[in-house]
């Protein structure tokens, strides 16, 4: 407890600021430090910022986003200059689109430009995220019309000492679940009624399905060609009953087959991202969160899984 006293900024100490910036304006931020305690991550979160982000394709689309920034803060910092966070990114922002190669050069200015001053090393680490809707043409099943699918998407950056970056990539996936047990005593009560074997209803039973969301998030290095919409068709292959922007009656139809074919429970689902995910060699790990929001019941089927990695 006696390091609480140290903490406290006397009126003295605030007045008498010795350190002074380039204008003559005190800098209280770079004053000594008498309490030694590191802080793993100080920075900024939700700092709005229009960034223009390179698609697949070449295409750049201007797309608004949320910026979280953060740097280690050694033991005998004050603090961070917080600013400089702002600074750096609208620079950046402004000069270049937002890929992989654009969050290994935020994170570097962040480790080299945050210092103090410019004898000292560079800072521990760096992190930057992202967060934003990412849209996506997407063709309509049948029909031959598109319409544009929007994807909620974080990508977080980190440079730590090794001087390596790398992009934990987080997908959003919406898709349709037709439940298997469902559908086979659907189709069982069908047969029965054709057959009649009993005479209740109208002889037509539907099998219920939900909306679904499975969260992904997948680790690579920033030095990877590896992009959103790869991650994007790697969950198509896996769970192909996406949910559709645009459908004409074709296209329900589609859908409607489609899901006939793909029937799952959330464990399908999970075992199904698993399959695709581990055949991704960009991939270094990855986890997801499954969920199916139930239209039988009123609660969720939900699960979570992750790479599997060799003991030692």
């Amino acid at each position: 407890m006696k390091n609480i006293e140290a903490l406290r900024n006397s009126s003295e100490d605030i007045l008498n600021c010795q350190i002074k910036d380039d204008t003559g304006l005190n800098d209280f931020q770079k004053t000594a430090n008498d309490v030694h305690i590191a802080i793993p991550k100080v920075g900024i979160e939700r700092f709005r910022i229009p960034l223009n982000f390179e698609h697949r394709d070449g295409s750049v689309r201007s797309t608004d986003a949320q910026a979280s920034m953060f740097v280690f803060l050694e033991a005998h910092k004050t603090g961070a200059n917080m600013s400089r966070f702002c600074n750096i990114l609208q620079a950046e922002g402004l000069e270049n689109n937002v890929n992989n190669e654009f969050f290994a050069t935020v994170l570097r200015r962040y480790r080299t430009d945050l210092r103090d001053y410019d004898t000292e090393p560079l800072i521990p680490q760096a992190h930057l995220t992202l967060d934003f809707n990412y849209p996506v043409k997407q063709q309509s099943l049948k029909s031959g019309n598109w319409g544009w699918q929007y994807y909620n998407v974080s990508m977080e950056g980190i440079e730590g000492r090794d001087g390596i970056p790398y992009i934990n990539l987080t997908l959003k996936y919406e898709y349709s679940s037709t439940c298997p047990c469902s559908l086979s005593m659907s189709k069982q009560y069908e047969e029965q009624y054709r057959n009649g074997e009993t005479t209740e209803g109208s002889g037509i039973a539907s099998a219920h399905s939900q909306r679904s969301v499975a969260t992904i998030t997948v680790k690579y290095k920033a030095e990877s060609k590896f992009h959103v919409e790869d991650l994007i068709e790697l969950m198509r292959i896996a769970l192909p009953t996406e949910t559709q922007s645009l459908v004409k009656r074709l296209d329900e139809q589609a859908f409607a087959i489609l899901n006939g074919d793909n029937p799952m429970f959330v464990e399908h689902s999970t075992r199904r991202i698993s399959e695709v995910l581990n055949s991704e060699k960009e991939i270094l790990d990855w986890q997801a969160k499954v969920e199916h929001l139930e239209s039988l019941h009123s609660h969720n089927a939900v699960g979570y899984i992750r790479k599997e990695h060799p003991k030692a």
